[in-house]
């Protein structure tokens, strides 16, 4: 991968190693903090990931943010050290919660612990590099966007469904930020199957079709891609559930549709790999669900589960470009 020069005016030294330029991004979760060196040229889709690395996340209450900068600091050098071929030009972070991407601060996350913690200050401050901050799945939303499934789209909806549900909307090519509470599509109500209203990520996350499952049958399943297999073979039960998170799901969409003008929709997560039997109800009852409107378009996710890596890399990147 590297190319080698000499050193001007110096015909009789050995060639020296022209580094290679790379960003190093951390995608922060509850559990464990992912990183990895994100190589070529981010921006036309020339991606390459590397040395992907899974640590605790160093949680400690309301000092949690202090800790974590503390971690990427301690890792970074340890990438530094064990690649010394790169250049590592520039750091990514994306973290949960409610997130205030201009300001570079963590407004709040629950799971976490902080709250208004300045990460892109303190880490610019303790790293002397470039530091690319966002909301963890809008910067996956960002790179969906930019060189994976969405790209060429102008209005659109990315849906994470996992454990729960969270989500970005483009509008016009653009990310809507809303103060860093724009996304939390999961937390927006829908009906529910009693006719009271509640939120989505409750009947329509990976999370709540398997616990839906086992509360109303009493059988533990090892999650929601077995209830939708139950579904298939006729289960009663596992119909009920399945049909109750396709109705979520569709709700929300069928809004976005409405009141955005979304004309493509981005699945990701677990529960995405469902594959047909997410997509094809979904699409059907969305499509009952609106009038006049244009009837989206379904993708999945190309990008996996480096999405948010990826994007953060993206912001990155172009903190350098604009240097």
């Amino acid at each position: 991968m590297n190319t080698l020069t000499n050193r001007v005016g110096d015909t009789g030294a050995q060639p020296t190693p022209e580094l290679v330029d790379a960003v190093l991004a951390f995608d922060i979760g509850g559990t464990d903090m992912k990183s990895g060196i994100i190589l070529g040229d981010i921006t036309s889709g020339g991606v390459e990931v590397l040395d992907v690395q899974r640590n605790p996340t160093p949680l400690d209450g309301a000092r949690s943010g202090e800790s974590v900068c503390a971690r990427i600091v301690e890792l970074t050098a340890a990438y530094r050290a064990a690649h010394p071929e790169l250049n590592i030009s520039a750091v990514g972070v994306t973290v949960p919660g409610i997130v205030d991407e201009a300001a570079g601060v963590g407004v709040f996350s629950a799971n976490l612990g902080w709250k208004d913690f300045p990460f892109t200050a303190t880490l610019t401050q303790a790293l002397g590099l470039p530091v690319g901050f966002g909301h963890d799945v809008g910067m996956a939303g960002e790179a969906e966007f930019r060189i994976g499934a969405a790209v060429g789209k102008k209005d659109v909806l990315i849906l994470v469904i996992g454990t729960g549900i969270a989500g970005a909307v483009l509008c016009d090519g653009a990310r809507v930020v809303g103060g860093g509470y724009a996304g939390e599509i999961g937390h927006a109500l829908v009906p529910a199957p009693d006719g009271s209203l509640v939120i989505m990520e409750s009947l329509g996350s990976a999370g709540a079709v398997a616990r839906r499952y086992t509360e109303a049958t009493g059988i533990t399943v090892a999650g929601a891609r077995n209830v939708v297999a139950l579904a298939a073979e006729g289960d009663a039960a596992a119909s009920a559930v399945w049909r109750d998170a396709i109705n979520a799901l569709a709700f929300s969409i069928a809004q976005c549709v409405s009141i955005l003008g979304t004309e493509t929709v981005v699945l990701g997560g677990g529960l995405s790999m469902a594959g047909a039997a997410l997509f094809e109800p979904l699409a059907a009852r969305v499509d009952e669900l609106l009038t006049f409107h244009r009837r989206p378009e379904y993708l999945h996710a190309a990008l996996g589960e480096n999405a948010g890596l990826i994007g953060s890399a993206l912001k990155a990147r172009s903190l350098v470009a604009q240097a």
